[in-house]
């Protein structure tokens, strides 16, 4: 084993991984939710299916969807194999009481609950549009795309996935809450002066996202009323 997957496979490593990955994907969330934004247009889906059919085509992006499973896989992999050492680290530390509510906020002592609602979500997420977009078949819209926009608002329709869509947003939110402040602090990127930002920018970013995010399958569900 070369010094470098040592690194890597270590504790630090990990936490590194995690952190780079994760803000990476926080990018990635920005741009989506920019494109998602396209639904509430009211032009019956056409700026939506546009957006979604650049997405699916253009070879940048498709070269890019590669990249952002990578990022996927690393940060989901990282993060099960930390909880785990962590796990095991306190069990044989034996403890006979631990506070840790006291000392730490209740996002970071649940990280991995509110990993597995995002991960659920995102599983049937992707085969409700990502798959079902690439591969399976859709009726073409006014300007011969692939009406994506009928699918997403039908699905939005049903009472389940949204619950399960806004359950999902309100971990992400906790989730970023707690780890884009930790992102930064484990790449060293902190400072007296400029943590307090950080955190209090990283509250702001997940909150909006997620919000933006939520608003959606909310907006649509009780537009059928």
């Amino acid at each position: 084993m070369s010094w470098l997957s040592k690194a890597l496979s270590s504790s630090i490593g990990r936490k590194i991984i995690m952190a780079v990955t994760g803000l990476f994907l926080c990018s990635f969330l920005v741009i989506h939710l920019v494109g998602n934004l396209q639904l509430f247009k009211n032009d019956g889906g056409a700026a939506f299916n546009i957006y979604s059919h650049f997405m699916g085509t253009n070879p940048v992006i498709r070269t890019i969807e590669w990249v952002l499973v990578a990022g996927f896989v690393f940060h989901i992999y990282e993060s099960i194999m930390l909880t785990s050492r962590n796990k095991t680290a306190r069990g044989a530390q034996g403890y006979a009481v631990n506070h840790n509510e006291q000392n730490s906020p209740w996002q970071s002592r649940n990280m991995g609950l509110l990993g597995t609602i995002i991960l659920i979500f995102l599983l049937v997420h992707l085969y409700n549009f990502f798959y079902r977009a690439r591969f399976g078949e859709l009726d073409p819209d006014i300007n011969n795309n692939d009406d994506l926009y009928t699918l997403v608002v039908s699905s939005f329709q049903q009472w389940w996935y949204v619950v399960l869509y806004v359950l999902a947003q309100a971990a992400l939110a906790f989730h970023l809450i707690h780890g884009f402040k930790s992102a930064f602090q484990t790449l060293g990127l902190t400072h007296r002066k400029y943590t307090p930002f950080i955190t209090y920018f990283g509250y702001a970013f997940s909150i909006i996202v997620c919000a933006g995010f939520a608003a959606m399958p909310l907006y649509f569900f009780f537009k059928q009323f």
